[in-house]
């Protein structure tokens, strides 16, 4: 009992559980004792009442206050792969936002800092799969409305006790008149240990399948390392024969996070294979990386030189490189997976009506907005629905605008969508990502 008991998530439930089931206990032992006693007392009929009301009394408590273990370990076995209970938890007991403490901020290189995170409720979290992202919801000061953003989950354990996310401070870019990250600007200033941020539960379809056994080749520069140690570690520790090569550019010592880390990995697996190239390296880092210059196909089959499997994050013009030069080298498709949260083709305005024209015939839409409770005409050339939302004043929620994340997702009543792009999250029944498509009939019922 107290296993199953201890499975319940929610509190209220674990309470009338644990009430209902002593109560049915307490009632048929004191029915049983009557019946036994043939007793006619009305004193004993009034026992059996009191007692099943106090047992009832009792559990409820009981289970108000009955947790498992946190640091228990409980696993269940799924073919030969062992699950951690918290990975098996009900998704139901949490889809929306949740608040979660900063309990740990840690400095990893001169732009990538680290935050570790707890559910504020102390309940349990489910896992993730490793190369799966968080999504976090900040209230900035002078910003109208919160901001959201996607983050790759930096850290794996079996048993998932908190999320890490580490984060690189955007500057502004150069040469143009737009301001730096606001999002991560502010993690690196205001956000400090105690801090509390909501976040929505891990998602992401960049993931690694670590039962496999072909080679994995993870490829990084910069910040896009945060997926790759959680892929390495998961890939150690649950599949530690399988071959892993960690390859990862960056312009300095300084810029290079997780150095000791991903030192620890290595010494644990006499399968992992790790490859620093250094850009602009400094006198200071001699014998911190292996070789000059960029991260480049060319390297790449260099050190591998056999069938595997290629996972890329990093820069878009990084990816870009990579990607076309494994082409090149024969490479299929099929084996190179990569992520990126802004759009991987950068369509012209052109393109885009050219491709909304070819999804549908529909040129014009009455669009209800049932929460807001406007009901708007939309026509070819608005945009997107998210973008013609916004120009009406309404502000839904979102955060890559590449239908990667899924922030955007909202319940759709009435009428269908046509997608410009093909979408990466995944879509729950009976809803939509406003961020990349348009109406595909004449009406539509949105929940926004």
């Amino acid at each position: 009992m107290l296993e199953s008991l201890g499975r319940i998530n929610n509190r209220l439930i674990r309470s009338l559980t644990a009430a209902a089931t002593i109560f049915s206990v307490t009632t048929l032992t004191a029915a049983l004792v009557i019946g036994v006693t043939n007793s006619k007392d009305k004193s004993a009929y009034s026992f059996g009442i009191y007692s099943s009301l106090l047992g009832a009394g009792c559990g409820a408590v009981f289970g108000l206050i009955y947790t498992s273990k946190p640091n228990e370990k409980k696993s269940i076995s799924r073919g030969n792969q062992q699950t951690s209970f918290s990975e098996l938890l009900d998704n139901d007991t949490w889809k929306d936002w949740r608040n979660f403490v900063i309990f740990h901020k840690e400095k990893e290189s001169e732009e990538i800092t680290s935050f570790y995170l707890k559910p504020e409720d102390n309940d349990l979290i489910p896992n993730f799969r490793p190369g799966q992202f968080l999504t976090i919801k900040l209230d900035i000061p002078g910003q109208d409305k919160p901001v959201i953003r996607t983050y790759s989950l930096s850290d794996y354990s079996e048993n998932c006790e908190y999320y890490r996310l580490s984060i690189k401070r955007e500057p502004a870019p150069k040469d143009l008149d737009v301001p730096p990250g606001i999002a991560s600007n502010f993690m690196h200033d205001s956000i400090h240990e105690g801090s509390i941020i909501a976040a929505k539960p891990p998602t992401g379809k960049f993931v690694l399948d670590v039962q496999k056994s072909i080679p994995v080749v993870l490829i990084s520069n910069g910040v896009g390392i945060t997926p790759m140690i959680s892929m390495a570690k998961a890939c150690t520790r649950l599949n530690p024969n399988r071959p892993i090569w960690f390859i990862h550019g960056a312009r300095d010592g300084r810029y290079h996070a997780f150095v000791d880390e991903v030192m620890k990995v290595s010494q644990q697996n006499p399968n992992f294979n790790v490859h620093y190239r250094y850009s602009r390296p400094t006198p200071e880092d001699q014998g911190k990386y292996h070789s000059v210059g960029y991260v480049d196909a060319a390297l790449i089959q260099q050190l591998v030189g056999q069938k595997a499997e290629y996972f890329l994050c990093g820069s878009p013009g990084f990816m870009e490189s990579i990607i076309t030069g494994l082409k090149e080298l024969g490479v299929p498709s099929s084996q190179v997976f990569f992520e990126s949260f802004s759009k991987p083709l950068k369509l012209s305005s052109e393109q885009k009506e050219l491709n909304l024209t070819a999804n549908s015939g529909v040129t014009a839409a009455e669009i209800l907005f049932a929460t807001s409770g406007k009901t708007l005409n939309w026509k070819q050339g608005d945009g997107t629905i998210l973008e013609f939302a916004e120009a009406n004043g309404m502000n839904p929620p979102f955060s890559c605008r590449a239908g990667i994340c899924g922030t955007c997702m909202c319940k759709i009543s009435a009428g269908t969508v046509d997608y410009i792009e093909e979408a990466t999250a995944d879509i729950d029944h009976d809803s939509v990502l406003i961020c990349i498509s348009q109406p595909g009939s004449s009406q539509i019922v949105l929940d926004i």
